[in-house]
């Protein structure tokens, strides 16, 4: 089929539109995704059974809420974060900390606390201690006081609690209160990867296209102050094989701090602490707010947990 006679299908539908009815925006971008998919269709020479087979993938990944990690796994959600890097460029917004993908699993309301927090609700067993703490900054290097540093990570089984219910609520999830000199620290465990759900609809795609549904150890941040422009990053654990072989692609150089192991005498001896530890030190840099920019506070449905 010539694209002249796929427009012209394209044009057909378009013209059951009802003039001053829904929203002019979405028609555009319908149009736009239907015309571009009749295209592949005909380039790709796709068969029925197989669009027919589509359909049943789209509905299960639905029906799984997969659709967060699909759009991590096929690199939707780091391409638009290199959208947004690109505009804050062209805006005069450059540096600092690099944001990277939120993914699927934040949930709001995590207990708060100022300056410090302990992330375990449940204590892990046979995990590493870490120790991770650091200060939050403006562009001009000042501490920026009553900043909040929502944290999450999954725990040693590469689950998280509100989508895991064998978890205490909020388990490994907590929102810190940075002090008057913009500093935070939280008591936690090294978390290890996780992988998508064995045989779950990403998995199916990421296998039929020959990739893994992995990812490295990592924990997830936003950093909020008023008059300042969120940050949504997370930071790998060094070490980890699969930092840079993220079926999410959400790795980036400086988002890999060093880990500085204690022994249980040094401990002791330096901190006062009853155990051995790992720390991170890592500084958040983010930029004061600037009219006329698109705002870093993207609204998207999030879980909620349970009464």
């Amino acid at each position: 089929m010539e694209r002249s006679q796929i427009d012209a299908v394209i044009e057909r539908i378009k013209s059951t539109e009802v003039q001053g009815h829904g929203s002019e925006r979405i028609k555009e971008i319908v149009n736009r995704l239907t015309r571009d998919l009749f295209y592949a269709i005909e380039d790709l020479d796709i068969q029925p059974e197989e669009i027919w087979k589509a359909v049943d993938w789209l509905t299960l990944t639905g029906k799984n809420n997969e659709w967060g990690l699909v759009v991590a796994g096929i690199g939707l959600e780091h391409f638009l974060d290199l959208r947004m890097d690109e505009a804050e460029a062209k805006a005069g917004i450059t540096g600092g900390t690099p944001r990277t993908i939120e993914g699927p699993l934040y949930v709001p309301g995590a207990p708060e606390s100022f300056g410090y927090a302990e992330l375990e609700t449940e204590p892990e067993v046979g995990g590493e201690r870490l120790y991770m703490q650091g200060q939050v900054r403006d562009e001009d290097g000042k501490p920026v006081p009553n900043a909040k540093v929502e944290v999450w990570h999954c725990n040693l089984k590469g689950m998280y609690s509100i989508f895991d219910s064998s978890q205490p609520p909020f388990n490994l999830r907590r929102a810190i209160i940075t002090d008057e000199n913009g500093r935070y620290r939280f008591k936690s465990i090294l978390p290890v990867g996780y992988s998508c759900p064995p045989g779950g609809a990403t998995d199916q795609l990421l296998k039929a296209i020959g990739r893994h549904g992995s990812r490295p150890a990592h924990i997830h941040f936003f950093v909020t102050a008023n008059g300042y422009r969120k940050l949504t990053t997370q930071i790998n654990i060094e070490g980890d094989p699969l930092i840079w072989d993220d079926f999410a692609f959400a790795s980036r150089e400086e988002l890999v701090p060093h880990i500085t192991r204690y022994t249980a005498a040094e401990a002791k001896e330096k901190f006062n602490i009853d155990e051995p530890f790992a720390s991170i030190d890592f500084d958040f840099e983010i930029h004061k707010e600037k009219e006329g920019v698109f705002s870093a506070d993207i609204h998207r449905t999030h879980g909620v947990a349970q009464a």
